[in-house]
């Protein structure tokens, strides 16, 4: 515990750790103060954000970028995941897909070019194993692929297409798992040598022992997930105040606040010319919850939702998804970045954003 101790005194940012126990008291105590649950879930994310990204770059460090990065993603998404199910237990379905849509899009774009814009102002240009980017842009595709089938199903008009489309995605979704396996399997096992990085980290820089990074990992994806959900449950509100949608709330709020732990860790290992980590856990993030998030949730709308949810999105979404996808795919294949290829994947992302925003889905007609 004592490195843990130690870097809690020596950082400033950790001492707004304290804000954790007062969102979470304050839930308890004035449950309807929306815009002060709000403000201390932020201030209380960003300590937890940082925090995770020493884990996790600690873990990193011992078991590989690829490995370090997966995991990263993994419990990023949990927190995410936990976020979706207490939507899907409210029958927030709408709120839920536009998470799933805004997670893929923010994770490859805005989270990819943030990192490459801000490792590249540091160093001039930076290079990092394409096969990795390769690899979970495929993946996106045919996830893509998968989101565009519910779609063109429902404009056939099929005298049941409600249960059609239900019991397609219910298929997609076992697909989209198996896909999701074989991927780890080739990536992690079978061909594992391919997605190997060099070693860029700096002669000396201190690492946790690692039963001590795992454990904080574990502990403070907990408090994010709590954190979250009480964010969550105020933003919407805010939102119905201010005039957001709830596409626009799950798309570009929640995925943007569900990923903070995960930017911090990707744009903190940029800075530091450890890009193949950036890539492995931005792209590796968007295909994870495509692949995998995204199927588990429908499959789990028949436990723990009223109705079963399909994966029918508004084009719109399927749209972004799709743009998203194809300009990872293009931008992945040179291993190399500078900071101006970073800034043009972060403006696409604001024109999504705004277009979202001002023209939410249900009003295009």
């Amino acid at each position: 515990m004592n490195p843990l101790l130690k870097e809690i005194r020596h950082n400033p940012l950790l001492w707004m750790l304290v804000f954790v126990p007062i969102v979470l008291i304050a839930e308890q105590v004035a449950p309807s103060s929306h815009t002060l649950l709000f403000v201390l879930a932020v201030l209380a994310i960003v300590p937890l954000a940082a925090l995770l990204s020493h884990a996790t770059e600690s873990v990193a460090a011992k078991t590989g970028d690829a490995i370090g990065g997966l995991l990263n993603a993994t419990l990023g998404n949990l927190t995410e995941l936990i976020i979706a199910i207490a939507a899907l237990q409210a029958g927030e379905y709408m709120l839920v897909k536009a998470s799933i849509a805004g997670a893929i899009v923010t994770n490859s774009l805005f989270m990819l070019g943030a990192s490459f814009l801000l490792g590249g102002l540091r160093h001039h240009v930076q290079e990092y194993n394409r096969a990795g980017g390769r690899l979970y842009s495929a993946l996106l595709l045919m996830a893509t692929v998968a989101l565009l089938a519910p779609a063109a199903v429902a404009d056939l008009d099929l005298a049941q297409g409600g249960m059609v489309s239900q019991k397609l995605s219910a298929g997609l979704a076992v697909l989209l798992i198996l896909a999701y396996g074989l991927g780890l399997l080739f990536s992690l096992k079978t061909h594992k040598e391919l997605f190997a990085s060099e070693d860029h980290g700096k002669p000396g820089e201190e690492t946790w022992p690692t039963g001590l990074a795992v454990g904080t990992l574990l502990a403070v994806t907990v408090l994010v997930a709590l954190v979250s959900e009480i964010f969550v449950g105020s933003v919407q509100k805010a939102g119905e105040t201010l005039g957001m949608s709830p596409a626009f709330v799950g798309f570009i709020i929640v995925s943007l606040v569900g990923a903070a732990a995960e930017m911090a860790v990707a744009f903190s290992a940029a800075r530091k010319d450890r890009l193949d980590l950036s890539v492995s856990i931005a792209l590796g993030s968007a295909s994870q919850f495509a692949l995998f998030v995204a199927p588990v949730l429908v499959l789990l709308s028949y436990v723990v939702g009223p109705k079963p949810m399909d994966l029918q999105f508004w084009p719109g979404a399927v749209t972004m998804v799709m743009i998203a996808t194809v300009t990872s795919c293009f931008i992945t294949t040179s291993g190399r970045s500078a900071w101006f290829v970073g800034a043009l994947l972060v403006f696409i992302y604001a024109i999504f954003a705004l277009t979202l925003y001002v023209v939410p889905p249900g009003t295009q007609a």
